[in-house]
């Protein structure tokens, strides 16, 4: 995203992992993604950069909501 702040990026992503049902928390300058949402059990990643949020939620994306 050219000429976005990491501020505004990271705006949209948290914007985009709640309309994808994920749990977004920042712990310093990384981040964790949490989704329980039709899972039998929770699918959480730990210690992710900006791009790694935003990799995981278009890989998301791409398998659908239901994760298959």
């Amino acid at each position: 995203m050219a000429g976005v702040t990491d501020s505004e990026r990271e705006t949209h992503l948290r914007d985009l992992a709640e309309r994808m049902q994920f749990r977004m928390e920042k712990s310093g300058e990384r981040f964790t993604l949490t989704r329980t949402a039709d899972l039998s059990r929770p699918e959480r990643e730990t210690d992710l950069t900006l791009d790694e949020v935003q990799e995981m939620l278009d890989t998301w994306k791409l398998r659908g909501l239901s994760g298959g």
